[in-house]
C-alpha cells in the first residue's frame, strides 16, 4: 500500500473517531466500563494519542538505523477482529485522569501533527518499506506497516467506543 493511501486512511479514521466522540458529555467520555480492567472512552482516546506518539519516536529512531529490513510486509487486518483480545503494553496505557473533550481532542491533534511532520519530512517515502523496528506486541515490522497499523488500531478502538455507547 502506498504511503499516500495510508495517509488518507489515517485522516479518514481520525475524522471518524472525532465525529464519534464529538457529542459526548464529560460524564459519557469518562464513564468507567463494567469490567474492572475496562477503559472509559476518554482512556481509549488517551491510549490512541499515546500510541501514536510512541510510534513517531520508534519510527524516527528506526529511520536513523543503517540496517535494512529483511522482514516481509505484514497483513494487519487481524487488528480489526475485536474477538481477539490484545493487551496494551504498559507504556501505551492511559492514565485515569478525567479529561474534557477539548483536552482529549487536543491530545489527539498533537499526536497526529507529530506523525504528519515526520511523514512530511521524508525525502523518499520508500524508505518506510526498507526499514523496520520491533513492535512490543507484533514483533518485527516494516515501518510502513507500523504506520498502517495506526489506522487499523484506531478503527478497532472506534468500534470499541461505539459498543460502549450502546
Amino acid at each position: 500500500m502506498e504511503l499516500q493511501t495510508i495517509i488518507q486512511q489515517l485522516q479518514a479514521t481520525r475524522t471518524s473517531l472525532l465525529d464519534t466522540i464529538t457529542d459526548l458529555s464529560r460524564a459519557q467520555l469518562n464513564a468507567k466500563r463494567k469490567q474492572p480492567s475496562g477503559w472509559s472512552i476518554c482512556e481509549v482516546c488517551q491510549h490512541l494519542a499515546k500510541t501514536e506518539q510512541l510510534y513517531v519516536l520508534v519510527i524516527k529512531k528506526a529511520l536513523k538505523s543503517d540496517e535494512d529490513a529483511s522482514t516481509p510486509p505484514r497483513s494487519l487486518e487481524f487488528l480489526l477482529d475485536r474477538s481477539r483480545k490484545l493487551e496494551a503494553p504498559e507504556i501505551a496505557r492511559p492514565t485515569d485522569e478525567i479529561l474534557e473533550r477539548d483536552e482529549l481532542v487536543d491530545r489527539l491533534n498533537r499526536s497526529r501533527r507529530q506523525l504528519d511532520e515526520l511523514l512530511n519530512q521524508l525525502a523518499d517515502p520508500s524508505i518506510l518499506s526498507k526499514k523496520h523496528a520491533v513492535h512490543p506486541v507484533f514483533q518485527e515490522m516494516l515501518l510502513i506497516d507500523w504506520i498502517k497499523s495506526l489506522y487499523l488500531h484506531e478503527q478497532r478502538h472506534i468500534n470499541q467506543i461505539k459498543e460502549m455507547m450502546g
